[in-house]
């Protein structure tokens, strides 16, 4: 008899690990605290809730390394690529998902599956040994008790980092007198985001108040977390400079504002679509630590936004995460007690897809452990290998590196070789051309070695 994998955590990672697991013929146990216990940023029980963006960031496989993981995840039959397309919404080039139906049908197919036993409430501390063979897919706000008892059995300090969430505008309260529909460069349907452009003097003004805003004080334990650098707050990027936001989510490229096309925007705030009705539109980029009062004086000083009506207002909340590549083995297994496999955004991953994609991997390694078999990691040339590289310290430049979240990227795959540097025609490729060819010569060869694994 096949005895049952524990998995301690139903988010994007847990929620990925189960259904790998219970798909390869193994019993699950998914523990879940929600809705008992909520955590400072989760607003429901489901599972899989999407805290922050409802984007999966860009579905180009060929070009971009998320993309291309998002494309593996697909070929290997996983959950969350698969609910992502049934709630999927315009987006330009990107997934973008109604993050409410995505959460309910990750929850239902979890919850009818005839191999996984769901179980709620919190587990205080490590899982006990005699469960054999458990993945703790927490995620950045694990509860404290297990918290503590990682960092009691691991004997290393965990690092953190904060993590800020976007407003969200209802859609009938923007003024579309000033702000128009387009993607940029008219990707996707040519009009996946709503636009809201500044000129010169609008833009330096609401940069001078969001510097000077009133932001959350933080405790004196959180005082010296560092912020990840892919998930700045807004009015962190903007106390960069006055003109860093305009390079960044403000940028005013590849849009053309048809209420007066022959005015070019200083600056533009793009909004993306939140939900399936379309009801709901999330602040592209927005992220912030502003208190509630100052986010709706500030964001109300955007053109076409000046009577928005929120129906989520920004926040902020701690991530944790362990120290992967001292703690971990090759199956993602901690050194100290290896009957116990860790999966998410607890390893040192950043993002929704990271996360679900290491629980893809920690699931398929569990059942194989089940089975009394042992499956390898997938090829370091793949999306899924190169992370799995990353959390294990593979590709890190010495034994000092400093371990740090990351999102996938090309820059964690190994080199193409020299030869297919070239165009189509067998020229040879330069500057952005040589960069597009690499990547897609790095997307081909990580499609061809992704069928060979599992």
């Amino acid at each position: 008899m096949i005895k049952p994998v524990h998995i301690v955590g139903a988010g994007l990672a847990g929620s990925e690990a189960a259904w790998q697991v219970a798909e390869g013929g193994v019993p699950v146990v998914l523990h879940e605290m929600r809705p008992e216990r909520m955590t400072a940023a989760h607003q429901s029980g489901g599972f899989a809730e999407l805290v922050c963006s409802n984007s999966f960031r860009s579905d180009d496989h060929l070009g971009n390394a998320v993309g291309l993981l998002h494309e593996e995840m697909r070929r290997s039959g996983s959950l969350i690529m698969g609910m992502g397309e049934v709630c999927k919404l315009p987006a330009g080039g990107a997934l973008a998902v109604d993050r409410d139906g995505f959460s309910d049908g990750v929850t239902t197919l979890l919850g009818q599956h005839p191999l996984i036993d769901i179980v709620h409430g919190e587990v205080e501390g490590l899982p006990p040994s005699d469960w054999e063979n458990t993945i703790i897919a927490t995620g950045p706000l694990t509860a404290d008790g297990l918290a503590k008892a990682i960092l009691a059995e691991t004997g290393t300090d965990s690092l953190a980092f904060f993590d800020a969430i976007a407003p969200i505008v209802y859609h009938d309260s923007i003024d579309f007198d000033v702000a128009w529909m387009q993607s940029r460069y008219d990707k996707g349907d040519g009009a996946d985001y709503i636009n809201c452009p500044l000129d010169k003097d609008q833009y330096h003004a609401f940069i001078e108040a969001l510097v000077a805003a009133d932001q959350t004080e933080f405790k004196d334990f959180e005082k010296d977390t560092p912020y990840f650098e892919s998930c700045l707050p807004i009015e962190v990027m903007a106390a960069r400079g006055p003109e860093t936001l305009r390079f960044g989510p403000m940028k005013p490229v590849g849009l053309t504002n048809p209420h007066d096309p022959t005015v070019k925007a200083h600056a533009i705030v793009q909004l993306r679509q939140d939900n399936a009705l379309g009801t709901l539109y999330n602040m592209v980029g927005f992220q912030t630590k502003m208190k509630y009062g100052a986010q709706t004086d500030v964001f109300r000083m955007i053109p076409g936004l000046e009577k928005a009506v929120f129906a989520r207002l920004g926040g902020i909340h701690r991530n944790t995460f362990i120290d992967s590549p001292k703690l971990l083995d090759r199956q993602l297994r901690l050194k100290s007690r290896p009957d116990l496999r860790f999966a998410g955004q607890i390893m040192g991953v950043e993002g929704y897809v990271e996360s679900a994609a290491l629980g893809l991997v920690a699931g398929r390694m569990a059942a194989a452990q089940a089975k009394g078999e042992t499956l390898p990691a997938p090829p370091a040339t793949t999306a899924l290998g190169a992370l799995v590289e990353h959390v294990t310290g593979g590709f890190m430049d010495g034994p000092k590196a400093k371990f740090q979240p990351m999102n996938v990227n090309f820059g964690l795959f190994p080199p193409v070789e020299k030869r297919v540097m070239q165009n189509p025609d067998g020229t040879r490729a330069k500057g952005k051309q040589k960069t597009r060819v690499k990547r897609r010569a790095m997307a081909e060869r990580a499609l061809a070695d992704i069928a060979g694994w599992g």
